[in-house]
């Protein structure tokens, strides 16, 4: 087996967190490695990036905050390092200045990935950082990582290590999960990884599945456990995904894990309040079909129609008040999430329990964690990026800082270990 140790700081994981982190490393005057298991850095932002890069959001820090929970005690320092305001500014700073969309959402000006990435890429080749595609990590101990590469297995012996190596999400893109046994067998606390803003399977009559598979569902009202909102989503073969069921995912989840299956809500007519769509339905022609009733006197399209066939059975009640009602409160039930492999994101991870303040392991020290590896989770809408970067920016402060205390000089050459 080739050994590969120079002594450097080793970043294992390719994405935001990890280019985040060797980025403030390099800076500090570092010599760094980024080790990546794919040919490419950044695929997974890449991907992301396809409809647009969502960045972050524009809202008010404390609001911002608020959308970690249960994880935002243990997130808060790190985003308020690095908050919204500082990652558009360092877009700048790569030539790709941001904008604010009418949702709120910050997106760059070019609305891409690619440009974003390609000039953080030549930022970290002009600081000196090594990047080393097609590593996957396959062993973790104390005195080195070993990597599976083309040309074999490669020893690393770093001064210190941190860790990105993602959730379990995109797993063709490189976040598999794989790191799980091997933190585990290293004495770390894991939480199981699961699916977070993702779409749930819903037991479809064969009609629904393979007529409107693919259909939006628009201007749709959702509930569950007291939350309500507004949003869209989409009917799949398998059941239902989109923005507002990403939303309420995790109690969604965690209603599942509890009982086996959990009741969402949907108000197909969240612009009409329950009388005055009971007068219009009133008011329709005598004789008028159940199908045209619904299109004309409720206005709804196929698909919301059909949903609401599934939700209430396909004799619904003619008489006006009782139909509306059903109308403004279709139960939709949901049996379980779509498959990890599906989701945009991962819940579960590096339990903060075994990390300190600076996202070190406290069963090894010099090995640091940030980004989605760690145990939390958080709606689409920029919330996600956020966090990555600003762990990843964490840690490597929190690396740098445990450097400083063993008076390590930035020069591994004119330092014992």
């Amino acid at each position: 087996m080739a050994d590969d140790g120079d002594d450097r700081i080793a970043v294992v994981g390719g994405g935001p967190a990890g280019l985040a982190a060797a980025e403030l490393l390099a800076g500090a005057g570092l010599p760094v490695t980024v080790y990546e298991r794919m040919p490419s850095l950044g695929r997974k932002l890449l991907i992301a990036g396809r409809g647009g890069l969502n960045l972050t959001h524009s809202e008010a820090l404390p609001a911002f905050l608020a959308r970690y929970h249960p994880a935002e005690p243990r997130l808060a320092a790190a985003i308020e390092a690095f908050p919204p305001e500082a990652l558009r500014d360092w877009c700048e700073g790569l030539g790709q200045p941001t904008f604010v969309g009418s949702s709120g959402r910050v997106f760059p000006r070019s609305f891409k990935a690619s440009p974003l990435l390609r000039a953080w890429l030549a930022r970290l080749a002009g600081l000196g950082v090594s990047l080393r595609p097609r590593h996957r990590l396959v062993a973790w101990d104390a005195e080195a990582l070993t990597f599976a590469t083309p040309e074999g297995a490669i020893a690393c012996r770093p001064r210190a290590v941190l860790l990105a190596l993602g959730g379990a999400s995109w797993p063709r893109l490189g976040s598999d999960g794989a790191w799980v046994p091997l933190l585990e067998e290293g004495g770390v606390p894991v939480s199981p990884l699961t699916p977070a803003n993702v779409g749930f399977t819903v037991p479809w009559s064969a009609h629904m599945a393979e007529r409107f598979a693919g259909a939006p569902l628009k201007r749709v009202g959702f509930a569950f456990e007291g939350t309500r909102l507004l949003g869209e989503a989409v009917v799949t073969a398998e059941g239902i995904e989109g923005g507002a069921i990403y939303a309420l995912s995790r109690p969604i989840r965690e209603a599942i894990a509890r009982e086996g299956a959990a009741c969402l809500t949907l108000d197909l007519r969240p612009d009409l309040d329950r009388d005055t769509l009971a007068a219009r339905l009133a008011a329709g022609k005598a004789g008028q079909s159940a199908s045209n009733r619904l299109r004309k006197g409720a206005g709804l399209d196929p698909v919301a129609a059909a949903l609401l066939r599934e939700a209430h059975g396909v004799a619904l009640p003619s008489e006006a008040k009782a139909l509306a009602r059903c109308i403004k409160a279709a139960p939709l039930r949901l049996t379980g999430p779509r498959p990890i492999a599906r989701a945009i994101s991962t819940a579960g991870g590096v339990a903060f329990a075994g990390l300190d303040a600076r996202f070190m392991l406290r069963s090894r020290p010099g090995t640091f964690v940030a980004g989605e590896m760690l145990d939390w989770e958080a709606p689409t809408g920029g919330y996600l990026l956020q966090a990555s970067f600003a762990t990843g920016r964490a840690a490597a402060a929190g690396l740098i800082g445990w450097l400083g205390e063993r008076g390590w000089s930035r020069n591994p050459s004119m330092t014992e270990r």
